[in-house]
C-alpha cells in the first residue's frame, strides 16, 4: 500500500510539473519574447484578419508578387501541412515543374529560355512557405509596375525595404515574405487614390 501511494504521489506530481506547469510556463514565455510567431503571425487590415506572416497564400493576381507553389491539397491549407514527397525524377513531378516553368516565363514575359528561379517553380518541404527569394521577387517587378503603371524602381525600393536576412546572419538565404510585399503594394495603391 505504501509503494502505491508512493507512486500515485510521483504520479500526480510529474502530472502537474510536465502537464501543466511546464506548458503554461513556455507558453508564456512564447508570449513575452515572440509574440507574434506565438500567435501564428496574423496581419489584420484595421480589424479584418487578411493573413499570416507565417504560412503562404495563394496570390494569382497579376498585380501582386507570386508566392511558391503550395503542395497541399487544396493549395496553402495551413490544416495539411506536407511536401508532395515526389522524387526529382519522377515524371509527374517533372511534368509539374516544365508547367510552373512555363507560366512563369508567360506571366512575366520572360524569354522561352529564360531561367527561373527554382522557389518560384518548386513547393517547400511544408507547402506553405510565406517566402521568396530576392531574385524570384525582382523577376516580377516588371509585370507589377505595368499591371499597377507604376515606376519598377519603386517596386525595387519596396523589395530592398522588406528583405529579411538569413538565420544568425549565415543560416538560409536573403528572403523577402510575399504577404508583407503585397500589403505594402495595397498601401501605396491606397495612397495614390486617396
Amino acid at each position: 500500500m505504501l509503494q502505491l501511494k508512493r507512486s500515485l504521489l510521483v504520479f500526480l506530481g510529474l502530472s502537474l510539473i510536465c502537464g501543466l506547469a511546464y506548458p503554461l510556463s513556455i507558453m508564456a514565455i512564447s508570449q513575452i519574447i515572440f509574440s507574434s510567431e506565438s500567435n501564428a503571425g496574423i496581419t489584420k487590415s484595421g480589424e479584418r484578419i487578411i493573413g499570416s506572416k507565417l504560412i503562404g497564400q495563394q496570390f494569382t493576381n497579376q498585380k501582386y508578387f507570386h508566392g511558391r507553389p503550395s503542395a497541399t491539397d487544396p493549395p496553402y491549407d495551413a490544416g495539411n501541412s506536407g511536401g508532395s514527397n515526389m522524387a526529382p525524377t519522377n515524371a509527374k513531378f517533372i511534368e509539374q515543374v516544365m508547367v510552373r516553368v512555363e507560366q512563369v516565363r508567360r506571366e512575366n514575359s520572360l524569354a522561352p529560355g529564360a531561367l527561373v528561379p527554382a522557389d518560384l517553380v518548386l513547393a517547400s518541404a511544408s507547402g506553405l512557405d510565406p517566402h521568396i527569394s530576392v531574385d524570384s521577387a525582382l523577376l516580377q517587378v516588371h509585370r507589377i509596375a505595368k499591371e499597377r503603371k507604376i515606376a519598377e524602381a519603386d517596386l525595387e525600393k519596396i523589395i530592398r525595404r522588406n528583405i529579411e536576412q538569413p538565420f544568425l546572419g549565415f543560416w538560409g538565404q536573403e528572403r523577402v515574405n510575399v504577404l508583407q510585399l503585397n500589403l505594402q503594394l495595397d498601401i501605396i495603391n491606397n495612397k495614390a487614390q486617396n
